[in-house]
C-alpha cells in the first residue's frame, strides 16, 4: 500500500516535470532577433553639402547599432543629381564600425548624389539606405 502511494504521488511529479521542461523553445541561433541597423554618415545623411574644389571626397559610414553577427555589406553610389548612371560605385563586407570610403571622379560644377546601403548579412530585410548631396568645384 505504501509503494502504491509512493507512485501515485512520484509519478506525476516526474511526469509533470519531463512535460514542463520539454515544452520550452531553445534559445541561440535566432536571425529575426536581430537589431535594427542604425547608420550614421559622416558628411551626414540628407545634407547639401557646400561646393568644394577636392578632386577626393572622403565618406565615413558608422553602425551604431549592434553589428549582426555574419556583417554588413556597405554599398556607395555616386551619381550627378537626376542621373541614373553612377560614376563612383563601391561595395564591401566589413564587421567594423567605422567604414571609410573616397569618393572619385566627381565631376564638376554638378550636384551629385550619395547613396550609401547597409544590408545584414545574417537577415537581408536588415537594411538601411541614407544619402547626401554635394558638389565639385570647377
Amino acid at each position: 500500500m505504501k509503494k502504491r502511494l509512493l507512485q501515485l504521488f512520484i509519478v506525476p511529479v516526474i511526469v509533470f516535470g519531463v512535460f514542463s521542461c520539454s515544452s520550452k523553445s531553445g534559445g541561440g541561433g535566432g536571425g529575426s532577433d536581430e537589431a535594427n541597423l542604425v547608420v550614421t554618415l559622416n558628411p551626414p545623411a540628407g545634407s547639401t553639402q557646400p561646393a568644394a574644389p577636392q578632386i577626393d571626397f572622403p565618406l565615413t559610414v558608422s553602425i551604431t547599432s549592434t553589428m549582426p553577427p555574419q556583417g554588413v555589406t556597405i554599398d556607395v553610389k555616386a551619381a550627378p543629381d537626376g542621373s541614373a548612371t553612377n560614376f563612383f560605385t563601391e561595395s564591401k563586407s566589413s564587421t567594423a564600425a567605422n567604414n571609410n570610403f573616397t569618393i572619385t571622379g566627381t565631376p564638376t560644377g554638378v550636384v551629385s548624389v550619395v547613396t550609401v546601403t547597409v544590408t545584414s548579412k545574417t537577415k537581408a530585410t536588415n537594411t538601411v539606405t541614407l544619402s547626401y548631396r554635394y558638389t565639385r568645384k570647377p
